[in-house]
């Protein structure tokens, strides 16, 4: 009864109704069983669905870490750390990863979490500092495992597994099926639920946008004009024709941003913040965004490019028609082109409408305070702020996420000057904060 009172206000905390199927059967499968492989769709819970288990298998009493989360990405980290702080359990969690402070993270293993959650080589790195004591981590998480070996970080992920001595318990979890689990890994009969066939969405429409030019931009242009202001996640294979792309699309009057592995982490992180809180509709990606992120669902998907891989091309798909939703994802190719061998089904052709008027402007626009969790402000201070000093209402202000120092909110793009001005001497709790609008990785040309 404890445990189904304690999943309720986890749920409600949460914002859930209820688990999926998926979520119950690792549930009991996770706790039950000494090593599980989840195969689930990219969207459907696969995060909550370990972390309930794992919430059951910790003990108060134990004061170092017990359950080690590895996982290929600073953005997926994150993603899993707020997920558990939204919990509200009794348990502290941490975040280690590349380009975060080495030294904000031995303070925060000096009071070891429960929970810590890391990428291969942030963590290898704090294994050689001893930053932490691995002797009561009896849970191991590999979250996007089969994306961490296609990084590179195998060495890294044996390297750990190795030095790991009361480990009890492994979790797997991958978004693609037929995965091979690496020997190093060590699995004992694994229990593999694979519900990625199962959960196939029959909502996905893929539709081929022929172009008539080999440079396909006036036909993408012109296909984002027809989905009436609509967000989109616009797919290339490469770093710089997403930079290319959103350029141009800005010169055109589609506001857009780019998103990839080359950028900063700080980039990467207020493009996707932008992206969530409805400043930013459209976005420019590489496969970096196919999976793994946390990020709205989409009606719309457009492959510029299609990914040379099945599973690439299947993992962006999975961006839109999720958990029943209806999406649609478009194959934009060249006239003379042919569809590779992985697409082998007949595709409806999707006949786009010229002179369709341009995308509004996003309805949001991202303002930017230089104070977080660690100056002791959350987002009922912030909401308090702007309502009273900022002589804000209610239905002005949208999505908020505090960080550790700095945080960004979402205002209706109407009311932002007037917001600024009216703040502008103001103090909130007591200090002068900056606060003004976002620095943007977009490239406008205003």
């Amino acid at each position: 009864m404890k445990t189904e009172n304690q999943t309720a206000t986890i749920l409600s905390n949460l914002g859930i109704d209820i688990l999926n199927q998926m979520q119950i059967a690792a549930q009991k499968t996770i706790v039950d069983n000494q090593d599980t492989m989840l195969l689930s769709p990219t969207g459907s819970g696969k995060t909550l669905a370990y972390l309930l288990p794992i919430l059951q298998l910790l003990k108060e009493d134990i004061k170092t870490v017990q359950c080690l989360v590895i996982v290929p990405s600073r953005e997926l980290a994150l993603q899993i750390e707020q997920v558990w702080k939204k919990m509200g359990t009794k348990f502290k969690v941490n975040v280690c990863y590349g380009g975060h402070s080495i030294d904000t993270e031995l303070k925060n293993l000096s009071n070891p979490p429960a929970l810590l959650i890391g990428t291969p080589g942030r963590l290898t790195d704090h294994l050689e500092r001893k930053s932490f004591d691995t002797h009561s981590i009896k849970v191991l998480v590999l979250d996007e495992f089969d994306k961490s070996l296609q990084l590179g970080f195998q060495e890294d992920m044996n390297t750990i597994i190795d030095r790991l001595p009361s480990l009890q318990k492994k979790v797997l979890l991958s978004a693609t099926s037929d995965v091979e689990i690496p020997d190093f890994i060590k699995m004992e009969s694994p229990i593999v639920l694979d519900y990625i066939q199962e959960e196939k969405s029959d909502t996905l429409s893929i539709k081929l946008v022929l172009s008539p030019e080999k440079d396909k931009i006036e036909s993408l242009f012109q296909l984002i004009c027809s989905f009436k202001s609509e967000p989109a996640l616009i797919f290339c294979n490469h770093r710089e024709v997403a930079e290319r792309i959103s350029d141009l699309l800005n010169k055109k009057g589609i506001y857009s941003g780019y998103y990839h592995g080359g950028m900063d982490q700080d980039d990467r992180e207020r493009i996707l913040i932008q992206f969530r809180n409805g400043s930013l509709n459209y976005l420019v990606t590489t496969d970096l965004a196919a999976r793994g992120l946390d990020i709205p669902e989409m009606k719309h998907v457009i492959h510029y490019h299609l990914p040379a891989k099945e599973s690439e091309f299947v993992h962006r798909n999975g961006r839109t028609a999720r958990m029943h939703a209806s999406g649609t994802a478009y194959v934009l190719l060249y006239k003379g082109d042919k569809t590779p061998e992985y697409i082998s089904q007949s595709l409806e052709l999707y006949s786009v409408k010229t002179g369709s008027p341009l995308p509004k402007r996003p309805e949001y626009q991202t303002i930017y305070v230089s104070g977080g969790k660690k100056n002791k402000l959350n987002k009922s201070d912030i909401v308090g702020f702007f309502l009273q000093k900022g002589k804000l209402d209610k239905a002005d202000i949208g999505l908020i996420e505090v960080k550790d120092f700095i945080s960004f909110v979402a205002v209706r793009l109407s009311v932002v000057k007037t917001l600024l001005s009216n703040i502008r001497d103001e103090k909130m709790k007591g200090k002068k904060y900056k606060i003004e609008v976002a620095r943007n990785v977009v490239k406008k040309d205003d």
